[in-house]
């Protein structure tokens, strides 16, 4: 069970963790901790991995939030656990006891919380997600509910050596998050999720790191730009 957590940082009350793809039960080619419900991975699989996510970080399976992620700018205030997944890309919540999860196979999962008042969220972020501004919409939902003092980890995503797109998406993202443009190693335009992610962090008042590296570069990852048929590793945060 160890093995489900890639990487644990407790902060007073609240547990921040990343997955990578140790210690689930599915099999190639979502070998082996898959988290994603929608790609293609048998669904008993999928259960059993979640339930030993969510007794890896000391809740409740049905604790466990997850998100319908659609690359939104949509974020959901939850108090109890929903009864569907909402088709968000960002979950805030002031109560205990609730795993708030992002999942990522290049895209960035961000984990927030201000453990002093008590306020966690957890956001899926890819280069969508830049442009429309997500990280900004979690950051003023934790605030309206009494965040002040945020601090945030990215987690894996796609560097920008490796994330080539063509010009006129790469033109799109800089214009709104300039230091999310990268060049890629063969030269041409790329963007760098976790790097814009931070700069958007940075500019909120939000103190920011990274808790992950390149999922194209990385094979104890997942990557769908890499392996197309894929998994999902997570990144989640909790206030025990």
């Amino acid at each position: 069970m160890d093995r489900v957590l890639a990487a644990a940082e407790p902060v007073d009350d609240v547990l921040l963790a990343v997955t990578g793809r140790l210690g689930g039960v599915s099999a190639a080619p979502y070998d082996a901790l898959n988290l994603g419900g929608r790609v293609g991975d048998l669904p008993s699989d999928v259960e059993e991995n979640r339930r030993r996510l969510a007794a890896a970080v000391g809740v409740a399976r049905d604790r466990l939030v997850l998100m319908d992620q659609v690359h939104s700018a949509d974020v959901a205030v939850v108090t109890a656990p929903p009864a569907v997944a909402p088709r968000v890309d960002a979950v805030v919540t002031d109560r205990r006891d609730l795993a708030l999860v992002a999942l990522g196979a290049d895209c960035a999962p961000v984990v927030l919380a201000d453990a002093a008042a008590g306020v966690i969220g957890a956001v899926h972020v890819g280069r969508r997600g830049l442009v429309v501004g997500i990280l900004v919409a979690a950051v003023r939902a934790m605030r309206e509910l009494g965040a002040h003092d945020i601090l945030a980890r990215v987690g894996p995503a796609i560097c920008g050596r490796c994330y080539e797109l063509p010009a006129g998406l790469v033109d799109e993202v800089g214009a709104v998050v300039p230091a999310a443009v990268a060049t890629t190693q063969w030269g041409t335009p790329g963007v760098d999720i976790g790097a814009g992610a931070l700069a958007v962090l940075d500019g909120l008042d939000v103190a920011a790191s990274r808790a992950g590296r390149c999922t194209f570069e990385s094979n104890d990852l997942y990557s769908h730009r890499r392996d197309g048929v894929t998994g999902r590793h997570a990144a989640l945060v909790v206030r025990r």
